[in-house]
């Protein structure tokens, strides 16, 4: 009778440390001087904690879904890794904060090195889009609980704001505006759907728009805190990252009692591929808007009178943005008319 190894489970420790090889490159790219070498036991992160006068630490952790699927099903694998840092940033950016560094969890059925590394390539872009430094992960095999082509993602992010610069929507105001920012298409949300509306020839001819990372909207937004001396002074009172759950569920979570919003959805471009999923899967208008962005990936609450300079500002960086609604009186309530 043949010795039981752990290779002979499916659990392949030399390919793993083979991957770990690969990987190291694309992960030095995304460090910072405060961030350790990989490998420890631990990730270590220097904070300069001299840069601000009352800092607060603020995390957030998130997967990409079943866009996986989709992924999986095309053999792509280069553009999830950047949903993965997308989904976490610009979650706590919402805060107001600027992401530190970022971790990052891989489960498979089989370690497939070619597949893994593109998945790790983009999560290290979108770190280095993000701005932070992406310090340590882990890459479990898990035969029996995945299939051998099968691998899911789950990534946290850390980052930083000043405590007088928080981000709460405590400020926003009855009269105050909202602005919607373009989204890059379907983002990370609403992928379950998806799959039940299209076939899997449908998938493959939508595949380059289904496939299309989420933006990243850490650089622009983190611009906007940093008015120079020559610019009006403006203050952004609240954000929303639009996600699942989308308008009914992501906006109350920023806006205080008393006060409800209204969204016009004349006024930005809907993109042609929500308009095909709602036609093929024969879809509730008000269910699109609570499943997916319908082109918005983030909205802001402004003061109505700095929205043209905003707008100006995120032009600045090749980013679309409308004036789409407003803050009025009422619940916590959010109407689309």
């Amino acid at each position: 009778m043949n010795k039981l190894t752990y290779k002979s489970t499916g659990v392949n420790i030399a390919k793993a440390n083979i991957f770990l090889k690969r990987i190291k490159p694309l992960i030095k790219k995304t460090l910072s001087k405060q961030a350790s070498q990989i490998g420890g036991f631990g990730a270590l992160f220097k904070f300069d904690k001299d840069k601000f006068k009352q800092p607060i630490l603020v995390s957030s952790t998130d997967g990409v879904g079943t866009k996986l699927k989709i992924a999986q099903e095309l053999n792509k694998h280069d553009t999830v890794g950047i949903d993965l840092v997308a989904m976490n940033v610009n979650d706590i950016l919402c805060c107001g904060a600027k992401p530190l560094f970022f971790l990052d969890y891989i489960a498979c059925g089989k370690l497939n090195t070619n597949v893994l590394t593109n998945v790790v390539s983009g999560i290290a872009k979108g770190c280095v889009d993000a701005g932070c430094s992406l310090i340590g992960g882990e890459t479990a095999q898990m035969p029996g609980m995945y299939e051998k082509d099968e691998y899911d993602l789950a990534g946290f992010v850390v980052g930083v704001v000043e405590k007088s610069k928080l981000i709460d929507g405590s400020k926003i105001r009855n009269g105050d505006c909202l602005i919607g920012i373009e989204s890059s298409g379907l983002h990370s949300n609403g992928f379950s759907l998806v799959r039940k509306v299209f076939s899997k020839i449908e998938i493959k001819k939508y595949a380059k728009e289904l496939l299309k990372p989420t933006r990243i909207y850490v650089k622009p937004i983190i611009n906007l805190f940093q008015t120079t001396n020559h610019e009006p002074r403006t203050t952004i009172k609240g954000i929303a990252h639009i996600t699942g759950g989308a308008y009914y569920e992501k906006i109350p979570r920023i806006i205080p009692k008393g006060l409800s919003i209204k969204i016009y959805k004349g006024s930005w471009q809907i993109p042609k591929i929500f308009k095909i999923i709602q036609k093929k899967g024969n879809i509730d208008e008000q269910e699109m808007f609570r499943t997916f962005n319908m082109g918005l990936g983030m909205v802001l609450i402004v003061d109505t009178k700095d929205a043209n300079f905003i707008k100006n500002k995120l032009s600045s960086f090749g980013l679309k943005s409308w004036v789409i609604g407003k803050v009025i009186k009422g619940n916590k309530k959010v109407e689309i008319l």
